[in-house]
């Protein structure tokens, strides 16, 4: 599931939107386990158009699992 998210969030990055609509789409179906990684994906793919966004998004998530 992570690598088919990642592949729609590259697909839809152009439309500001589209992205934060997805964005919030994949952490709704992602493990929590798989939470950490992806964020950091995110924010290393995407943190220079839609840091905005990803701080939004992800500023309200508990992250879990290292040090938990």
């Amino acid at each position: 599931m992570l690598d088919y998210v990642k592949m729609i969030l590259l697909k839809v990055s152009f439309n500001k939107m589209l992205f934060e609509k997805e964005l919030r789409k994949a952490l709704k179906v992602l493990t929590p386990v798989e939470v950490p990684d992806f964020r950091s994906w995110c924010y290393q793919q995407f943190a220079r158009v839609y840091r905005k966004v990803l701080k939004r998004v992800f500023g309200g998530l508990e992250l879990t699992g290292a040090g938990a």
